[in-house]
């Protein structure tokens, strides 16, 4: 009897373990396509907002590091987004979404704004 106990008992755990899982994924997808309507809708800060928590739920999300990138980027916070966009390429280094936002990040932070006056030569001594 309580072999069968323990074996119940395990299924059960098996059970959440695999139930918990699933709905981590799904929390994941939908927190990812929330910050998509976010962003599309120039909600920026709520975009930050749902990457970052699907990020947390799970660190290995290709997705929701590059997204991150893309609205530190928005956002003017560049060091970020380097920082996202390379975690991500450090899970998959052959993404072509993200390697193309990491190179024009790099290139944006190296060439100054059109709208932004250029800064004057440092004087040479």
């Amino acid at each position: 009897m309580k072999r069968f106990y323990v074996w119940g008992l395990l299924a059960a755990v098996l059970a959440s373990v695999l139930i918990s899982g699933s709905c981590s994924s799904a929390r994941i997808t939908d927190e990812i396509k929330f910050g998509v309507w976010a962003s599309e809708h120039g909600l920026w800060d709520e975009a930050l907002f749902r990457w970052k928590k699907a990020a947390a739920v799970n660190p290995r999300s290709v997705a929701a590091l590059n997204n991150l990138g893309v609205a530190y980027e928005k956002k003017g916070l560049f060091d970020e987004a380097l920082k996202s966009y390379e975690a991500a390429l450090a899970i998959e280094p052959g993404n072509s979404y993200v390697k193309s936002n990491y190179k024009n990040c790099q290139e944006n932070i190296k060439s100054p704004k059109a709208d932004e006056p250029a800064k004057p030569d440092a004087k040479k001594k």
